[in-house]
């Protein structure tokens, strides 16, 4: 598989001629669904879903988006393409096996409700949480995208996470929210403390698994 980093949480995977797209949020090139044939979204937040974006593509190009349920009420007049996901499905999106994981964001204030979020293993290779720090425990994850910074998160949580999957190799996921300065600092501490190879990719690399 063919990998490219879009900003913040965004991955367009391709694999024998198909085009995976995972969540195209707001804070990621539009560009990225160019050509896709089938869209996962972890949650509805925003940030994973640019609902836009997304119905420009479906116009020009009706492909299924997989996600949670709860994705429909989002969706408005675009939910007819929403196949549901629950957590501990399998199932094929753009001719790769996917299975899912999760089921529900992690809670960012107690004040605020939680909401539905489904996590992606991909052709049991790259795993890509949403925003959720749940473990696959019963496989094995060659190539993890780690969530490295959230309003919901703290760091000595997301190092344990990462230690706990025990990747090959992971990458940085959900950053768009954090300057230079926050890069440097936790790009090092990863690198130190995760356990594994770690490295943060700019928007647009590319990378094979």
């Amino acid at each position: 598989m063919r990998l490219t980093k879009y900003a913040h949480s965004c991955l367009r995977v391709e694999h024998d001629g198909g085009v995976l797209v995972v969540d195209p949020g707001v804070f990621s090139d539009p560009q990225a669904l160019e050509g896709a044939d089938a869209v996962l979204i972890t949650h509805e937040h925003p940030d994973h879903m640019d609902l836009a974006a997304l119905r420009l593509h479906l116009d020009r190009r009706p492909v299924p988006i997989h996600g949670p349920a709860s994705l429909a009420g989002t969706l408005g007049d675009a939910a007819e393409a929403l196949s549901p996901v629950a957590p501990g499905e399998s199932f094929t999106a753009a001719g790769v096996p996917i299975r899912a994981y999760g089921g529900r964001h992690a809670v960012i204030h107690p004040d605020i409700p939680v909401i539905d979020n489904i996590g992606y293993l991909i052709n049991d290779v790259v795993y890509h949480p949403g925003d959720s720090l749940v473990v696959p425990e019963e496989t094995p994850v060659d190539t993890l995208f780690a969530p490295i910074h959230a309003p919901w998160s703290k760091f000595s949580e997301v190092v344990d996470f990462i230690r706990a999957v025990a990747p090959r190799r992971a990458y940085a996921l959900h950053d768009a929210l954090l300057n230079d300065n926050g890069l440097t600092v936790l790009n090092r501490q990863y690198s130190a403390l995760s356990g594994t190879e770690y490295q943060r990719l700019e928007p647009g690399s590319r990378v094979d698994v």
